[in-house]
């Protein structure tokens, strides 16, 4: 009796060591993903394609120069190490889960969080490629706001969801004038707007640019910044996000797959972990 005993309390001990397995193994994976020595990461380098090294097997998709797929690939990293700092000069808690950060500067008035750091990058290619007519965003309350309108005067008069827009300012076309309207589009758009505004995209149609986004209060955003596939037709991709509070835009590891951190394997209505953030019920969306 004591020996039948016996082998059944063994063999609930073995099931129990397997159980527990696959949270180690996990957790092992996460130490993985989180140490810098890794072959996929240059550190003498200023951009994030020289930043990240191309998984074996795999090639870039190649995008004509200009594009905003190639601005984005190409932008311009701060040196390896460098911390994400709050736009308060305070340092962000959690510095184990980026890669590089990106040379955007963070407004003292804290506004540019998740989802206007991404505004913030579209708007200043689309400024700088002579393409300012585009620039436009629409509120979370669904009225839609261009940089044209605001320049040449018009302010909104905002009062709960009922927005209407006033000729009370001198028209103005200036850059620092541009700075301002998008303080106003990152006080009255977010997730949320996006979420509702942009159109969606199916996982295997995704490029460089396009958005993983879980609109609401709070939501998440993070952009594709680069992009690479196989012979087999499957793609990786290169994620970089903003935050809340609002901080340094960041080029995120990937903290459960260590065998190719930096890259993410993205797939419809997946879990898709991001540093400090797990994407749920989330949709792909591209800027138009």
């Amino acid at each position: 009796m004591k020996k039948g005993l016996l082998i059944i309390l063994v063999c609930i001990a073995v099931i129990i060591l397997v159980l527990q397995l696959k949270p180690v193994n996990k957790a092992v994976d996460f130490v993985e993903a989180i140490i810098e020595a890794s072959s996929l990461i240059n550190k003498d380098s200023v951009t994030i394609k020289s930043r990240v090294n191309i998984p074996e097997g795999y090639k870039r998709v190649d995008y004509k120069k200009g594009s905003f797929e190639d601005y984005l690939r190409s932008y311009k990293l701060k040196p390896f190490g460098s911390k994400i700092i709050n736009y308060d000069d305070s340092e962000y808690f959690w510095q184990r889960g980026h890669v590089g950060i990106l040379e955007i500067p963070v407004p003292k008035n804290g506004l540019q969080q998740c989802a206007d750091a991404l505004i913030r990058i579209r708007s200043e290619y689309l400024w700088d490629n002579n393409r300012k007519d585009e620039i436009g965003f629409k509120f979370t309350s669904g009225h839609y706001c261009s940089w044209a309108t605001y320049a040449e005067g018009f302010r909104p008069r905002v009062n709960g969801n009922t927005v209407t827009f006033h000729n009370t300012a001198s028209v103005n076309y200036s850059k620092d004038n541009f700075y301002k309207y998008l303080n106003l589009i990152y006080m009255y758009s977010g997730t949320l707007s996006l979420y509702n505004e942009l159109k969606p995209i199916d996982a295997k149609d995704l490029k460089i640019g396009d958005m993983l986004i879980k609109g609401g209060s709070p939501g998440h955003i993070v952009m594709i910044a680069d992009e690479v596939i196989n012979e087999n037709g499957e793609k990786l991709f290169l994620l970089f996000q903003g935050n809340t509070p609002a901080q340094n835009v960041h080029l995120v590891k990937n903290l459960e797959d260590a065998s190719i951190s930096p890259w993410y394997q993205l797939k419809d209505d997946a879990v898709t972990p991001v540093s400090n953030y797990t994407f749920n019920s989330a949709k792909f969306v591209r800027f138009k």
